[in-house]
């Protein structure tokens, strides 16, 4: 499904190489060009970090001086599959999001309960696919007590609600110090700990710890309604700021995170989860319509910022995406950066105003 207000926007210099390159690398021709003596900013994984990573990354912590009086090569310029402006195979993605989208409203429907595994094989798919990238940029975050620690933080909701989310929490968090802490033996003292334990407990408030907030919203009456209504207004959000995005973006949001999402876009998100806030919540849950209004801005503006979250990570790692899972879309954690945030508004909005 599409990211939230994307837009290829007015043709720049540079714009075209940049989106080649991916939405996370850093380029230091500007550096070159005018033989700037600043030494770069060390990013995750560069040579000049404790831990050195070779990976492909173009020009990922190369010093200034080595880069003054080179000419770097523009790369040549490619077409988006399919003819997509937003740089995607469109159709395997619209294919991709309509098969995952009718498949949620049918569990839903049917069989709410079966939501949670669903839902808890995906946060432990992400939550793989990040521990993975940040390990290959030599961050070593322990990935055995993430997942398995992250599962309990989102199932432990079902049984003992927020105290047993939390417990969870607390008790994964623990693990991950004493794991990484010892993780080279008794005799050997770890390098970078407090950089990879730290990272480590970001991964678990960014995953399973927002993510269990969807199994509390299923727990509430009417439970599966209130799931629906916060995913069908996540969706709106998405289009709504990719149309808006694609036929009118012009002035970019944040271009130094993320280079393709426009003003316009976010316009067009909040027209859209607003209009979806408004039937949903009239149609759906049988509230006050004025709910879904508030729910609906919530959404747009925490789902952006998740949007800019995840595009920052990967801007730090160079790279494109979280994963390869899903055509069209990346990985798991590429369709969930905006719904994670979006479920935690949703139960706060939705337990304290129903």
């Amino acid at each position: 499904m599409p990211q939230t207000g994307e837009s290829r926007g007015p043709a720049r210099a540079g714009d075209e190489r940049n989106d080649e390159l991916s939405d996370g690398t850093i380029v230091a021709e500007k550096a070159a060009s005018t033989g700037a003596a600043d030494e770069p900013t060390p990013a995750i994984g560069t040579p000049d970090a404790p831990h050195g990573y070779s990976g492909d990354a173009p020009s990922v912590g190369r010093p200034a001086d080595d880069l003054v009086d080179r000419e770097v090569p523009a790369a040549p310029a490619a077409a988006p599959p399919s003819g997509s402006r937003a740089g995607r195979n469109l159709p395997a993605a619209l294919a991709v999001g309509f098969g995952l989208g009718l498949s949620l409203i049918a569990i839903l429907l049917f069989v709410p309960k079966v939501f949670i595994a669903v839902a808890g094989a995906a946060v432990g798919v992400a939550t793989w696919e990040v521990a993975k990238r940040l390990r290959e940029a030599d961050v070593l975050v322990p990935r055995i007590p993430l997942i398995v620690g992250g599962q309990a933080v989102f199932w432990l909701g079902w049984p003992y609600g927020a105290s047993g989310v939390a417990g969870a929490f607390a008790a994964t968090a623990l693990v991950c110090m004493v794991w990484r802490l010892f993780d080279h033996g008794l005799r050997t003292a770890p390098r970078n700990f407090l950089r990879d334990t730290a990272i480590a407990l970001f991964t678990l408030s960014w995953i399973p710890l927002l993510a269990s907030f969807a199994t509390l919203l299923l727990l509430e009456p009417d439970g599966n309604l209130r799931v629906l209504t916060f995913m069908i207004l996540v969706v709106c959000s998405d289009v709504g700021g990719y149309v808006a995005g694609v036929l009118f973006g012009k002035h970019p949001m944040v271009p130094s995170i993320s280079p393709k999402k426009s003003w316009e876009g976010f316009c067009g998100s909040l027209v859209f989860a607003v209009i979806g806030g408004l039937l949903t919540v009239t149609l759906l849950l049988e509230a006050n319509s004025m709910i879904g209004v508030v729910l609906g801005v919530g959404l747009v503006l925490v789902a952006t910022v998740g949007d800019l979250i995840e595009s920052q990570v990967k801007r730090e790692l160079g790279i494109k995406d979280m994963g390869t899972l899903l055509p069209g879309h990346g990985g798991i954690m590429d369709r969930l950066d905006s719904m994670l945030p979006s479920a935690f508004v949703s139960w706060l909005v939705l337990s304290t105003l129903l």
